[in-house]
């Protein structure tokens, strides 16, 4: 609450904030007073004075964001997310012993961050993840009142070079593994192969993210399980359409588009295992992870043409420099892209 006052030929404002008095020379005019005033009502309102400037101290954030974490993750994902943020503790207490309240944050806390853990001898694409990590924490942080601004804001990530081109299979290989796998394990190759699916995106894929009508399959989080990146729908073609309505006729009930034997989500190491012993049976042994698949579905849409922003938005990357992995297979096409000129 604000009053306007006049003391002689002088005009003030009077208000309080917080329990404390406060009062605000406007001047000799009445007319520039009264827009003074209703200026600081509308501040008053909207917290925008530095008296009300939130700032909540950030012990009380690391339990809360425990807690969060308990309530909305992943046992694995919660292990994980606890080892990053005490690599972040372990900073601070070396570097910035004295921050307490959140407002004491600001950009370089992170950016030295960064270095500190480069000196420690982590890789780039680790720091990177650590500082999504702690990112978030400070955006629930602001969500929650505890301070105005995330202070993370135009922190940028360290630049990550891929010199190693990821392992695919061609499509010989591709023929030969959907042939060869057993009853059980052919639907779940295919969807790795027509989808781009993360292995525990597949395994917690439910038959109320298949989208029958709109031909869509949707990536979106559980109660115990959110997806790496944000949601997102990808494509049926034709083939897997097929292949997930038959799956659908014998899911004997299951929640699960691909269960385990007891109708269950697929334990932690069995596809990569079945995988391992397939692929060495079948002459090409070094294929020994569950996330060749997923390369080998981005390689084959860039050699066929698809453009990289697309490959981004089927895979769910975060930005495009993880896509450009792939960019080396587009040489080709690119060569013929020219060739198609005649002028």
């Amino acid at each position: 609450m604000a009053t306007l006052r006049i003391k002689g030929n002088a005009y003030f404002i009077d208000y309080r904030v917080n329990g404390r008095r406060f009062r605000k020379g406007v001047g000799h005019s009445k007319k520039i007073a009264e827009l003074a005033l209703k200026d600081l009502e509308v501040k008053l309102a909207k917290n925008d004075l530095g008296f009300l400037k939130q700032d909540g101290a950030y012990q009380k954030l690391l339990i809360d964001f425990e807690n969060y974490c308990k309530t909305n993750l992943a046992p694995n994902t919660r292990k994980r997310y606890k080892s990053i943020i005490d690599n972040f503790n372990h900073f601070l207490k070396s570097t910035y012993p004295y921050l307490e309240k959140l407002s004491q944050f600001t950009s370089k806390v992170f950016e030295d961050f960064k270095q500190f853990r480069k000196e420690e001898g982590a890789e780039n694409r680790t720091v990177n993840h650590e500082l999504i990590v702690v990112r978030m924490m400070f955006r629930l942080a602001v969500q929650w009142g505890y301070m105005n601004k995330n202070p993370t804001d135009g922190v940028s990530k360290l630049r990550i070079v891929n010199t190693i081109a990821p392992r695919f299979l061609s499509e010989e290989e591709c023929k030969k593994l959907l042939e060869e796998a057993d009853d059980w394990l052919r639907p779940i190759f295919c969807a790795f192969l027509n989808t781009g699916m993360r292995k525990s995106e597949l395994e917690n894929l439910e038959w109320n993210d298949v989208d029958f009508s709109r031909r869509k399959i949707k990536i979106v989080a559980k109660d115990d399980w959110s997806p790496k990146t944000n949601e997102r729908e990808i494509p049926i073609n034709e083939g897997l359409l097929e292949v997930l309505k038959k799956q659908k006729e014998k899911s004997n009930g299951s929640k699960y588009v691909f269960p385990d034997d007891e109708g269950g989500k697929i334990y932690k190491n069995r596809l990569r295992k079945r995988l391992m012993t397939l692929t060495k049976r079948l002459g090409f042994g070094d294929v020994t992870q569950i996330h060749a698949l997923r390369h080998t579905f981005a390689s084959h849409l860039v050699m066929k043409g698809v453009d990289l922003a697309t490959v981004k938005q089927l895979m769910g990357h975060s930005d495009i420099v993880t896509t450009m992995i792939y960019s080396h297979l587009t040489e080709k096409h690119v060569n013929e892209a020219v060739d198609r000129l005649k002028f």
